[in-house]
């Protein structure tokens, strides 16, 4: 690093020229001392004096050609390293052996392919539940405020497990953790490719129905649940786990309200004994 930043005055852009600098001098030093040498002696041929200079000035030429073509990937480096400042996946040209500049350009593939995995992650983490695998509540947010206005018009249901807590209390979270990854599948399983399916909180899931009638919604619903009945995904006491849902029309105006209504009739079919499936229009009869 000494010479490195001692250096530094001259040619303070180009590496490459610097290089040349130090190579310059080191190989007309020998020249030099030919040239003084051969006029002490009074042996200096003009001739050969030219003949070796020119060979000097074309060897610089050289040197200098193929500086500039061995430090090119050190120019590639440079531009990666700027690029994933930038917040961008650079891609840099792997090259054979094992010398300084390949185990740098390796390098630097490697911590790119690995921010870019980090960012990945951070990015699905964001929109997904870590435990289930499907949206959480910022997901299904984004996704319904990315669908086109005339297609956001459909159901929505929320979904609660019965009891859930006595599961975490009798069995352990480990079991509580795999009935939330379990049932999370069975519902994506029973639902259209696109319905949205995201873990709201808790042991509480949202299913959003893009352009189907509540009937179509209760319809799925009362499916998941007979599936539950037959092949239940854990046991509360002496009697297999079950859910209730609250259902409602939605659409994206007024998912909010569509929300709040879809709760309260999940929190009146709790109130009516659980296991059941309540739609919010029940609640004003």
């Amino acid at each position: 690093m000494r010479l490195y930043r001692a250096s530094s005055f001259i040619f303070p852009r180009s590496l490459q020229l610097r290089i040349f600098a130090v190579c310059f001098v080191a190989t007309h030093l020998p020249l030099l001392g030919f040239i003084i040498w051969a006029a002490a002696t009074h042996r200096l041929d003009p001739t050969g004096v030219l003949v070796v200079v020119g060979a000097t000035v074309l060897g610089l030429a050289l040197a200098l050609a193929g500086i500039f073509a061995l430090l090119a990937p050190i120019h590639l480096a440079a531009k990666a390293l700027n690029e994933a400042e930038e917040g961008q996946v650079p891609s840099v040209p792997l090259v054979s052996g094992n010398d300084l500049v390949a185990r740098l350009l390796a390098g630097i593939n490697r911590a790119a392919q690995s921010t870019a995995e980090r960012m990945r992650s951070l990015q699905r983490d964001a929109v997904q539940d870590p435990l289930t695998s499907v949206l959480n509540r910022r997901g299904l947010l984004a996704q319904l405020d990315a669908m086109p206005e005339h297609h956001t018009a459909g159901a929505l249901a929320l979904v609660d497990l019965d009891h859930f807590k006595l599961v975490n209390d009798l069995l352990g979270h480990e079991t509580g953790d795999r009935v939330l990854h379990d049932f999370a599948h069975r519902l994506v399983a029973a639902v259209r490719r696109t319905d949205m399916v995201a873990r709201w909180g808790g042991e509480e899931f949202l299913i959003y129905f893009p352009g189907a009638t509540e009937a179509v919604a209760q319809a799925v619903l009362m499916r998941i649940a007979e599936r539950l009945r037959a092949d239940p995904l854990a046991h509360v006491g002496d009697r297999p786990l079950s859910f209730s849902a609250g259902t409602t029309a939605a659409s994206r105006g007024t998912f909010d309200e569509a929300t709040r209504r879809a709760d309260a009739a999940l929190y009146e079919a709790k109130h009516r004994g659980r296991a059941r499936i309540l739609s919010s229009a029940e609640l004003r009869i």
